[in-house]
């Protein structure tokens, strides 16, 4: 998809990611995050704890979707991120996906970060893990029936990662 814009999520975009962040979270398939999580909770877990959270949108200004990227530990493992990312259904299957990795990359490079990773990528997500796999990232660990999936029972989880470097 092109001409994506990515800008800073105002929390009027959050208002209007709601409804999509709410019916991910509550499908109980990729993310663990408590599905009777409230708008507010929801918008400082995505927009306001993290270093950085992005709205996508397309040239006619239609929110695509988002991301959020912060440090993955403190202190010493400060310089490793970690990035969350949701699509919303109109938009899914159209690359964006994709393109919200790949900018996060850049800005994680930007702001100083030597990797990324992906503590909880559920293995029942294939195209999510494909995806990952196919932008540089290796499974270095599985953690074996740690996600609870709402169809599948316990699921395992990757430990996705990838060194960051300039291109």
């Amino acid at each position: 998809m092109s001409n994506l814009q990515f800008s800073p999520m105002t929390a009027n975009e959050f208002a209007l990611f709601w409804p999509t962040f709410q019916a991910i979270v509550a499908a109980q398939e990729t993310y663990a995050i408590d599905p009777e999580i409230r708008q507010e909770e929801a918008f400082a877990f995505w927009c306001q704890t993290p270093l950085l959270s992005m709205a996508v949108k397309d040239e006619h200004d239609e929110l695509l979707g988002s991301y959020y990227l912060k440090a993955n530990a403190a202190g010493p493992g400060r310089h490793v991120c970690n990035c969350g990312y949701m699509v919303t259904p109109n938009a899914r299957g159209k690359g964006v996906a994709r393109a919200m990795c790949e900018h996060s990359q850049r800005e994680a490079l930007a702001l100083g970060f030597k990797a990324m990773q992906f503590n909880a990528v559920v293995a029942s997500n294939q195209v999510a893990v494909a995806l990952w796999q196919r932008l540089g990232f290796e499974i270095v660990g599985t953690v074996p029936n740690a996600y609870r999936h709402a169809s599948l029972g316990f699921v395992d989880t990757h430990v996705m990662y990838k060194a960051l470097t300039a291109h």
